[in-house]
């Protein structure tokens, strides 16, 4: 065998339909964390109703999940380098199912708070290892639309999820079944992930476990790729990824911090949307179906806009576009509510708001995949997920302060102290060295 790189194989053979398999798999599981994530959106009118909570708490049950997603990233994010990508996710399924479960079932404030957090961390987890499952098995041409519909399964996930709440769900029951709703989908992904998903071969080859030839070979047959007969000698230390790693090598520490708080920055104003849209409008007099349609277009924008700019990506590479869409993003939010006099306003706010932040996030999840090497890519990820989640868990926080602040009629001005984050982040990507990780790691080795 010519190759003894399991990365040269996947980067230069075509894409088999097993390949697409894990691909369309890892989408599903993107797209399920999109619906947990706001789910508390879609339930956010009935709790404020049912348990009379004011603007800026309400704020702070809606950052519950997302606190918990950084600290899953970090934690996670570092085990799925550790025991391997597929282990993480049937890890993070488990501790998903019963977070959603138990806060469908929550009899108070506190315990929807408690258990919120609990699916924060399975959803932090999950997004570090669905983002190296699915960089590692896409091949270098394939890895752009591949990284697109990933990403995009996270809005995806949030338009199909909220159609069903608002049709269903919030129709025929409560709040609660949104959540109860939640859980049993997780719960059907468990089997699928163990009898579909194989662990990645350059796992195996970055951490070199006992008879790994074999485990890397019965990996790639899975695939339908080309087997090895040997691998290249390889540093021991690059077969133990810390997060020291990421943050004391020069090199990897600029990309890492710029990625980190640049990303963190655009959620500020990402999950300003996503996290209030709903309570906004309902405070408007629409009914909890109607408000919760308007965030299931704004999904709908933002399914749209990944998928676009994931070609865009596959022609102009990452940084340039992506600079765009953060400007865009700043405009749109900013824009947001001006046409609020009727549902179709809303709903078309929201879209184009949806539209250019989620095109955002496709840039720095690409970002993500090129920015860190295999051996490190799982903890690299989810450091940068972990500190892009306190922007996250702080936006809806920060939003429901604002308007405490300033009153809840000042929407305008709201909105554009939220869209200052995507500027911030257009700065700091600028900043960023673009290169291929994997390509100057196998040349230091």
């Amino acid at each position: 065998m010519a190759a003894t790189h399991p990365r040269q194989i996947i980067d230069e053979s075509p894409m088999t339909v097993r390949q697409w398999i894990v691909i369309t798999l890892m989408v599903l599981l993107n797209a399920l964390d999109g619906f947990d994530v706001l789910s508390s959106a879609f339930a956010a009118p009935g709790i404020s109703k049912e348990w009379g909570i004011p603007r800026d708490a309400l704020g702070i049950v809606l950052s519950a999940e997302l606190v918990g997603m950084g600290f899953g990233s970090v934690l996670l994010g570092g085990v799925a380098d550790r025991i391997g990508r597929k282990p993480a996710m049937l890890i993070c399924l488990v501790v998903m199912a019963i977070g959603m479960f138990m806060a469908g079932h929550a009899g108070s404030v506190n315990e929807l708070i408690v258990w919120r957090l609990l699916t924060g961390l399975g959803i932090g987890g999950m997004l570090a290892a669905t983002n190296a499952m699915t960089a590692e098995t896409s091949s270098r041409k394939g890895r752009s639309l591949a990284m697109a519909l990933y990403v995009i399964g996270y809005p995806l996930g949030a338009v199909f999820g909220g159609i069903i709440a608002q049709q269903w769900l919030l129709v025929a029951f409560d709040w609660r079944a949104v959540f109860d709703f939640g859980s049993a989908v997780t719960a059907v992904m468990i089997p699928l992930i163990i009898l579909l998903v194989p662990e990645t071969p350059a796992y195996y080859e970055a951490r070199r476990p006992e008879g790994v030839i074999a485990k890397i070979n019965k990996s790639l047959k899975t695939l339908h790729l080309p087997l090895i007969d040997a691998l290249p000698a390889k540093k021991e230390e690059a077969a133990k990824p810390k997060v020291s790693d990421i943050l004391a090598k020069p090199a990897l520490r600029k990309v890492t911090l710029l990625l980190a708080f640049g990303y963190m920055c655009h959620t500020i104003t990402f999950y300003y949307i996503l996290k209030w849209a709903v309570k906004i409008v309902a405070d408007f007099g629409y009914s909890q179906p109607d408000a919760a349609s308007v965030l299931t277009i704004a999904n709908v924008g933002g399914a749209v806009g990944g998928g676009l700019f994931g070609f865009l990506m596959k022609r102009w590479d990452i940084k340039a576009p992506t600079v765009v869409m953060l400007i865009l993003s700043s405009v749109a939010v900013c824009a947001f509510g001006i046409a609020k006099e009727t549902l179709w306003g809303w709903q078309l706010a929201t879209f184009t708001t949806g539209f250019f932040t989620n095109a955002a996030i496709v840039g720095y999840y690409a970002a993500f995949a090129q920015g860190f090497p295999a051996y490190a890519r799982a903890t690299g990820t989810g450091f940068v997920l972990g500190i892009g989640r306190l922007g996250a868990a702080g936006s809806p926080i920060l939003a429901g302060f604002l308007f405490k602040l300033l009153g809840n009629d000042e929407l305008f001005v709201v909105s554009t102290i939220m869209a200052l984050g995507s500027i911030v982040a257009m700065v700091l990507l600028l900043l960023l060295p673009m290169r291929d990780a994997d390509a100057e790691h196998a040349k230091a080795a």
